[in-house]
This record gives structure tokens, C-alpha cells and sequence, in this order.
């Protein structure tokens, strides 16, 4: 029996990813070296590399198929258009305040989160953002295998679902042709995986640059099918007075609910500025401009669809590329073929960005010891492989509004968050303090977990949950309707208040009377605890030092 655990403690041991020496074993639990704060050799990301991301991230079948939407929810082309400005520009300057915070102190959001979640109350936030993330890989992968079926059938038309034997069931949500369409596209993602996040900022220039080009293409080849721009922007709004303005809110809140992981987790990526200010305005400008182009392009070739083929407007530019194929020749399924190339590509790069390093990042924090941001990844695409996302989209109109209202839950996390470092400590984290296990850490709170946090986090989320169950089916009030409308607004405005209140009624550690950033360390921060802390961390044992919910007493 000794024998046998010697041995899985050996297999344990040679499995642990490189840590720096003399931490703990409650330190182990919460770094390594993809988790401590980023030296200055990997903070490569300037200014264009942000600009850069945002193009490339804004190019993708998600973004298309949202502004796409609004035309089919009944607004003209200029009132979707004008949606996506509103609601992009507000998702940036939120992007921008998460992200000030990465590009500041060169952390993660699994690390920012402990200021306000507490040590180990941060372990929820980090969990529910990595859970989704997978989900979302499988989804986004699917949508991928999509662009690989269109670019096969390119090439060989009898790559068809009706000619191909199906051997999945009716009600299993795909068919033979599409799952290996899938996988193929799963398996040829696998080797992006594996590169670092401050390197992987060249593929999302490669993407800028044939991405949108194609989707300009795309624009240019629906207009002309359609006889000119002038019939697509004569089709008015087909609704009138205060269902127009609703459908207005919801067009603003659909763009920002696209944006709400992204919110969260923005430090992940802004921790590899160069300097802080490269990540304020080339994210500022570059989001609500970049997704504006992208959505334009969607929002005209949507309404270019019902004036080529008659009928409801194709939301799904992959559903439009596929009847191209159809009824066109072999110039024509070339044409596909380019487009469908560039849309797999921005699959590939939301994918990487959006779900495999936020999943990477978050698994990171639940299990240092044994993951990193790569192995989390690989972790992330087998979840997203294995959870079969076909069958979750058997009736995808539901599964979809469920994953996009789910998502949206994320703004009391945002919420408090944002309270946290500007209204409560004012800039001012001890960063060494976040790697701190030990009851006298100013962030360890109560038993590790920050309650004023999670209380507020709660009424973020009771302000929209029944709105939350009418947006999947479940007959609720009028009121509760339009005040969902509003979800992410609900969210981020009851929890950043609540938690401000709470924090200003229960004042806490670790907090400054004036603004007060101290981050942008220079050299690699060493985060065994010395000899001082060791002392301390010996009263504390002798029952000298007590701490009662984060205050010394």
C-alpha cells in the first residue's frame, strides 16, 4: 500500500508544472508561473498588437449573425447599424476598465478577482468563467466545422448532406457529413493551442488582414446579386412605436451581451501590455469601430439575401454561402471556398481568444499545482469535443438565447470587480498580498471568501433572473420582460452599488483615501514568504495575531 502511493505521489509530483521554490503548499495552490504577475521580457503586446486582436476578433460569424438578427427583429439597416455603435462603444469603455487593471499590475482576472472574492471565494468566479468558456469552444468549433463543410463542397459537390449516408439519429442535431466537418476543424485548431498568449498575437495580425478582406468580398458579391445597394437600404422597419424602441434596447443589449465574457476576462490579455496606456485607447477606438465594420457587412448582405432570394432575410452568412454554392458555378464555388477559408479562421482566432486562454487562464487558478495555461486548453478543447455540441443545438434558437442570457450573469462579476478597484481601494492592490494563503492576508476576508462580494454579486443576479426565465421560455410579467431588456446595465449597476455600500458600511483592508496605482513591477516578483512573513505567520499560529473578517483585532 506505501508502496502504491509512493508511487502516485511520484506520478503527481512529475506531472506538477514548474513552480517557484520555497512556496507553500497553500501557495501552491494558488501560483504558478502562468499566474504570478508578467515579467517585463513577456510584456509584448503594444498598442497595433491590441488594434490588431480587436479587428481580428470583431471578424466572426457571432458578431455577423447578431447584427444580422436585428433586421430580422424588425429594424431598418441604419437603426441595426446604429445599435451596434452604441452598444460596442459602451462594451469598450468597460473593456477598457477591466483591462486597465491586467495592463497595470500585469495579473489575470483568476488574480484580480481575489481582491474582491477573497483568496478562495474567487475560486466561483473563476469556475463559472471556465465552464462557459468550454461550452462556448464546443459551440464555436461546431460553427467552425460549418466553414470546413463549405469549403470541402467547394470543391467537391458531392460532399452533401443528402448524398452522404447519416449515420447519427434524426434527433441527435447532426449528420455524418457535418461531424467530420467538425472535427476536422477541432483537430486542425489543436496546434494553436500550444503556443504562449504573448505570442499568439501574430495570428490575430494574420487574421486582420485576409479576414476582412474576404468579408469586404463577401459585401461586394451580395451587393451586386442584389442589383445595387439602393433596394437593400429602401427596406424600412417592419415595426412601428414602442415595440421599435424595444427592439432598439434589445439590439444595444444584444452587442453588449456578445462582449460580457470578454468583459470579465480582458486582464488576461491587457496583463501583456507594455505599458498601460497600450491598452486604453487602441481598445477604446478599435472595438466599437471594428465590430461596426463587421457588422455593416452582416446587417447589408442579410438584407441583400431577401432581395436576391425573396423572403425573410438569411441571417446565417454560412446558410447564404451555402445556397451560393448551389446555384452557382465552378468561379462562383471558388469564391465560397476563399470566404468559407477566412471564416474558419476567425473561428479559429475567437475561439483561441474568447474560450481556449480565458479556459486555459481560469483552470490555471482552480489547479495550479498540475495546469497551466496550455494544458488548460487542451483541457478546454476536449471538454468541448466530448460534450457533443450538436446535441445542444438541436433546437439552437433556444440553446443560443440560453448560452447569450447565461452570459450576461457574468455582469455582477464585472460588477463588483469594477467596484472593487476603483470606487473601494481606488487603484491600490498589494499584489504579492493576492498569492497570500495565510489568515492575516488582507484579501483572505472570512475563511477565504469575501462576503460583502458575494452578497452583491447575488442581488446582481436576483435583479435578472426572472427576466433570465422568460428569455428561455418560462411565461413571466411584462415588467420583468423590460427590465431583462436592461440585463447587463441591472447587473453591473446593482452589484458595483451594493458592493460599494457594503465595503462603505463595512470598511476593509488594503484600501487608499486617494487614487493610487502601484503596479508595473519591474523585475519577476518573488512570492515565497520571507523571513518578516514567517514571523508573522508564527503569531498568527500561536493565537497572538488574530483576524476577524480581514481586519486586525
Amino acid at each position: 500500500m506505501a508502496e502504491k502511493t509512493g508511487a502516485i505521489r511520484r506520478l503527481a509530483d512529475r506531472l506538477a508544472v514548474e513552480s517557484e521554490p520555497g512556496l507553500s503548499s497553500a501557495q501552491l495552490m494558488l501560483t504558478n508561473h502562468d499566474l504570478k504577475p508578467v515579467e517585463p521580457e513577456r510584456r509584448q503586446w503594444g498598442p497595433w498588437n491590441f488594434v490588431g486582436f480587436w479587428i481580428a476578433d470583431s471578424f466572426n460569424i457571432n458578431t455577423w449573425m447578431i447584427s444580422s438578427s436585428m433586421i430580422v427583429g424588425g429594424l431598418s439597416w441604419w437603426q441595426s447599424w446604429l445599435c451596434v455603435w452604441i452598444g460596442y462603444a459602451i462594451s469598450g469603455a468597460f473593456i477598457c476598465l477591466t483591462g486597465r487593471i491586467g495592463a497595470t499590475y500585469h495579473i489575470g482576472f483568476p488574480v484580480v478577482s481575489r481582491s474582491s472574492f477573497g483568496i478562495w471565494g474567487s475560486m466561483w468566479p473563476v469556475f463559472n468563467r471556465a465552464a462557459m468558456a468550454c461550452v462556448w469552444y464546443g459551440v464555436q468549433s461546431y460553427i467552425g466545422g460549418h466553414c470546413v463543410y463549405l469549403m470541402i463542397r467547394a470543391i467537391w459537390k458531392s460532399w452533401d448532406r443528402t448524398t452522404i449516408p447519416n449515420t447519427f439519429s434524426e434527433t441527435s442535431g447532426t449528420t455524418t457529413v457535418d461531424f467530420a466537418s467538425f472535427f476536422i476543424f477541432w483537430f486542425c485548431s489543436l496546434p494553436a493551442i500550444w503556443f504562449p498568449v504573448h505570442k499568439i498575437r501574430h495570428l490575430f495580425t494574420a487574421k486582420a488582414y485576409f479576414v476582412p478582406t474576404a468579408g469586404i468580398a463577401f459585401l461586394i458579391w451580395a451587393v451586386v446579386r442584389a442589383g445595387g445597394i439602393g433596394p437593400i437600404i429602401a427596406q424600412p422597419a417592419t415595426k412601428q412605436g414602442s415595440e421599435l424602441g424595444w427592439e432598439f434596447v434589445k439590439g444595444v443589449m444584444s452587442s453588449i451581451a456578445n462582449f460580457a465574457t470578454l468583459i470579465v476576462n480582458d486582464p488576461d490579455f491587457s496583463r501583456f501590455a507594455t505599458k498601460p496606456r497600450d491598452a486604453l485607447w487602441s481598445q477604446l477606438i478599435t472595438i466599437p469601430m471594428g465590430f461596426a465594420v463587421t457588422s455593416f457587412i452582416g446587417i447589408i448582405v442579410s438584407s441583400s439575401s431577401s432581395i436576391i432570394y425573396g423572403g425573410e432575410p438569411i441571417w446565417d452568412p454560412l446558410v447564404l454561402l451555402e445556397r451560393f454554392i448551389d446555384d452557382g458555378g465552378s468561379a462562383q464555388r471558388f469564391g465560397v471556398f476563399v470566404i468559407a477559408a477566412a471564416f474558419a479562421l476567425a473561428q479559429l482566432g475567437t475561439n483561441i481568444a474568447a474560450n481556449s486562454v480565458s479556459a486555459g487562464t481560469d483552470m490555471t487558478a482552480l489547479l495550479p499545482r498540475w495546469l497551466n495555461i496550455r494544458r488548460g486548453g487542451y483541457i478546454c478543447a476536449a471538454v468541448g469535443l466530448a460534450m457533443c455540441p450538436y446535441n445542444l443545438l438541436t433546437s439552437s434558437n433556444q440553446f443560443t438565447t440560453y448560452l447569450s442570457a447565461y452570459s450576461v450573469f457574468l455582469s455582477s462579476i464585472a460588477g463588483v470587480m469594477l467596484s472593487d478597484y476603483y470606487l473601494v481601494r481606488k487603484g491600490y492592490l498589494e499584489v504579492k498580498s493576492l498569492y497570500d494563503a495565510r489568515r492575516t492576508g488582507p484579501y483572505y476576508f472570512t475563511y477565504g471568501v469575501h462576503w460583502r462580494a458575494y452578497v452583491a454579486y447575488i442581488a446582481g443576479i436576483l435583479i435578472n433572473v426572472v427576466g433570465f426565465a422568460g428569455a428561455v421560455g418560462t411565461p413571466v410579467p411584462i415588467g420583468a420582460t423590460y427590465l431583462y431588456n436592461l440585463n447587463f446595465f441591472c447587473g453591473v449597476i446593482v452589484s458595483s452599488g451594493m458592493y460599494w455600500g457594503l465595503c462603505t458600511l463595512f470598511p476593509i483592508p488594503a484600501t487608499s483615501d486617494k487614487w493610487m496605482e502601484v503596479g508595473d513591477m519591474g523585475d519577476e516578483m518573488r512570492l515565497a514568504y520571507d523571513d518578516a512573513s514567517e514571523s508573522r505567520g508564527s503569531e498568527e499560529a500561536d493565537g497572538s495575531g488574530k483576524r476577524e473578517d480581514g481586519k486586525m483585532v
